[in-house]
């Protein structure tokens, strides 16, 4: 594996959740921080949650090749940062990415060797309950959401590892054994990556 770990599913699956989960239960794991063009969210911190970039900084990031993926999801731009997994493998620690399913495919043509798992909803109706509960969006931005996942569902035979969200703690520790057992054979522990393996 190359030191990278990319969690990706539909918007409303709860993969925040369950990195959350895995982060303490894995706490060597770091999470990259994504650049998103969208509004801050009630309690969202600049830096923390995202870094937050107007329409034509995103732009000018893109052009001067500052991201290792990026993608339109709903209207708004998503990307992540090269520096952001660079200097976390630099310094030898495994990075994980939240991501939509197309920043996942170029992820896996940029870094061959990172583990990529697909969170999937245990029914299309509770994807749909799951977003209107979170209350960030209107109902006309929660139909588009669910079509664009219908799209992205259709992406999970792509992945050889997919971990069912229906119950929070036991989707956590399958997501965490996987993540273990590809941990076990990375060669992190010996060194950081070379500079040929930087994304």
């Amino acid at each position: 594996m190359a030191g990278v770990v990319v969690i990706t599913g539909p918007s409303g699956v709860g993969k925040g959740t369950l990195i959350r989960e895995l982060l303490r239960r894995i706490p060597t794991l770091q999470l990259a921080v994504s650049a998103t063009t969208r509004a801050p969210r009630p309690g969202e911190r600049a830096g923390v949650d995202y870094h937050f970039l107007t329409p034509e900084e995103f732009e000018r990031g893109v052009a001067a090749g500052d991201f290792v993926e990026h993608a339109t999801y709903s209207g708004r731009r998503y990307g992540t940062l090269r520096s952001e997994v660079q200097r976390r493998r630099g310094e030898g620690v495994p990075v994980v990415l939240e991501i939509e399913v197309q920043g996942a495919r170029q992820v896996r043509e940029a870094v061959p060797g990172a583990l990529a798992v697909f969170i999937a909803p245990p029914s299309h109706e509770a994807l749909r309950e799951r977003l209107t509960a979170r209350g960030t969006d209107d109902p006309e931005q929660i139909e588009q959401r669910l079509r664009t996942a219908e799209s992205e569902l259709q992406a999970r035979p792509e992945f050889a590892h997919v971990v069912v969200n229906d119950r929070l703690q036991v989707a956590a520790d399958e997501l965490a054994g996987i993540v273990r057992g590809a941990l076990s054979g990375d060669r992190y522990p010996e060194g950081p990556p070379t500079e040929d393996d930087q994304p």
